[in-house]
């Protein structure tokens, strides 16, 4: 390269750059007695940092920030926390270093053999003196670095049990109060407004703002979160967005708002996307809802749907109180009949005994003696005058007889004449 080239391409030196870019024209210099530029000869040689450093400064001043596609090698992950590798074709290489500065714009380290295509900046690495490409972002080819990010993720949330089926908790039946941690002027707040008012509108709804995409967005829901867990008032937790693309989404695959949804200690429902979009907030959410407005249907029962429930409730409780009561009545039934059984009998015994006494009883009875035959003599006051001491010729009195009285008059009487003994034995 001639010295006429270089003050042509380049013009003035940039600031602090050797000077020999402004050299004069060479043949003026040696018509002068002077080299023709810097470095011409051996007396105006210059240093290595010096030429390093310029070229460094041009390199960098004509290539503005540009994507480069090329296969990764030789990739090495620095204990410094940086970067390094080649990306290449089929007959170049270009040495590239991601500083760990930049590392957040890239979902993962690439792996050797991967297609990728980066943005960065040409320059100089002066103190070697080679070329090298300071990458910014970074993307592979297909979903590459995305999935590889997003599975390192899975399995640390799995290792650590947070995908575990067991931790799951149930939802609250009916919730009375709910936060809804989203962007306030998203559109998924809005039809979780709409569902939730139609369903149930008694339900108060809580919204805690975040931003949903962008760098801010992973601080920003964890913050939410965290809101809503030192509130303490809610009952249960919305945690999502509407659809978009796969950046979008991106930052509820963030392992720090994954493990902030597994340590939220209310129950929480997942609505990230459309149906088809499975983000690591959906896998350690207590339930995953499809979409936002399908979150607020699964959150709070409709009217109908609660009436329909009642029915069923009231129909199997009814049923219930049958069978319950079935077992009862047949006991009360078996009871009331074995106790007319031992009525009967008890009756029947009583009945016979009373039949034995009365036949007992009327065989002792007076009546019964009249019956046979036999008559009382009673005087006119009604006493039974039973010796013949009693009677004195020409007194009245009345003889009692089986079917009624007589009346009599006593002419005289004949005591009888028995030895002792037998009127011992008579009395």
């Amino acid at each position: 390269m001639t010295g006429r080239r270089m003050t042509g391409a380049r013009g003035p030196s940039p600031a602090g750059t050797p000077s020999f870019f402004d050299a004069a024209e060479p043949e003026d210099a040696i018509a002068a007695g002077e080299a023709a530029y810097p470095g011409a000869t051996s007396a105006s040689a210059i240093a290595v940092s010096d030429l390093t450093q310029t070229v460094k400064a041009v390199v960098e001043g004509a290539f503005t920030p540009l994507w480069v596609r090329g296969e990764v090698s030789d990739f090495k992950a620095h204990r410094n926390g940086h970067w390094y590798f080649c990306l290449r074709d089929l007959s170049s290489q270009l040495k590239c270093v991601v500083w760990s500065r930049d590392q957040r714009g890239i979902p993962a380290a690439p792996d050797d053999g991967m297609q990728v295509t980066a943005l960065g900046q040409l320059g100089v690495y002066a103190a070697r003196g080679e070329m090298q490409f300071t990458v910014k972002r970074m993307e592979a080819e297909g979903e590459g670095l995305w999935r590889k990010a997003l599975e390192a993720t899975r399995l640390r949330l799995e290792r650590d049990g947070l995908l575990a089926i067991a931790r799951k908790r149930p939802l609250p039946r009916f919730p009375r109060r709910i936060a809804v941690v989203t962007s306030a002027s998203g559109a998924a707040l809005r039809d979780i407004v709409a569902v939730i008012r139609r369903r149930a509108p008694g339900v108060q709804l809580v919204v805690v703002h975040a931003a949903v995409q962008g760098e801010s967005a992973p601080i920003e829901l964890c913050a939410a979160l965290d809101r809503v867990a030192r509130w303490g008032r809610a009952e249960l937790v919305i945690i999502g967005r509407g659809g978009g693309s796969r950046e979008d989404l991106w930052a509820f695959n963030d392992e720090r708002v994954a493990r902030a949804v597994a340590a939220c200690p209310v129950p929480t429902i997942s609505a990230v996307g459309h149906e088809v979009d499975i983000t690591l907030c959906d896998l350690v959410a207590d339930v995953r809802a499809p979409t936002p407005s399908a979150a607020a249907e699964t959150a709070v029962a409709s009217r109908t749907e609660m009436s329909l429930e009642l029915a069923a409730h009231r129909g199997r409780l009814v049923s219930a109180m049958h069978v319950c009561l079935d077992e009862p009545r047949q006991r009360a039934s078996s009871a009331a009949h074995a106790l007319v059984v031992a009525t009967g009998g008890m009756v029947d015994a009583r009945r016979n005994a009373m039949s034995a006494l009365a036949g007992r009883l009327n065989a002792l009875s007076p009546l019964a003696t009249l019956e046979r035959g036999f008559s009382v003599a009673r005087g006119a006051d009604g006493s039974t005058l039973a010796s013949v001491a009693d009677f004195t010729p020409g007194r009245a009195f009345i003889l009692r007889v089986r079917d009624g009285d007589v009346d009599a008059t006593a002419l005289g009487t004949r005591p009888w004449r028995v030895p002792n003994a037998a009127r011992e034995v008579a009395g």
